[in-house]
């Protein structure tokens, strides 16, 4: 299953366990806004967004703390 379905599933059974009405109405607007704004990706964005799942899917993966350790040493210039 694809990330994004996997989010998509944890969001819903979220939903389903709310029963306030004080946080449906703020999460209606935001989704109906969201979903209304849909933008189009370039070819070279599409491409680039397979190239993320093909290495999320082959672990090729790194931790935040290993990329903050190498953004550092490049700033340093090492």
């Amino acid at each position: 299953m694809a990330i994004v379905d996997k989010i998509r599933n944890n969001l819903i059974d979220k939903i389903l366990s709310i029963r306030d009405k004080e946080i449906f109405e703020p999460l209606d607007k935001l989704v109906s806004s969201s979903v209304s704004d849909i933008i189009e990706l370039t070819n070279e964005q599409k491409e680039m967004l397979q190239m993320s799942e093909d290495d999320i899917q082959n672990g090729r993966l790194i931790s935040q703390d290993e990329m903050n350790k190498r953004n550092l040493e490049w700033l340093n210039g090492r």
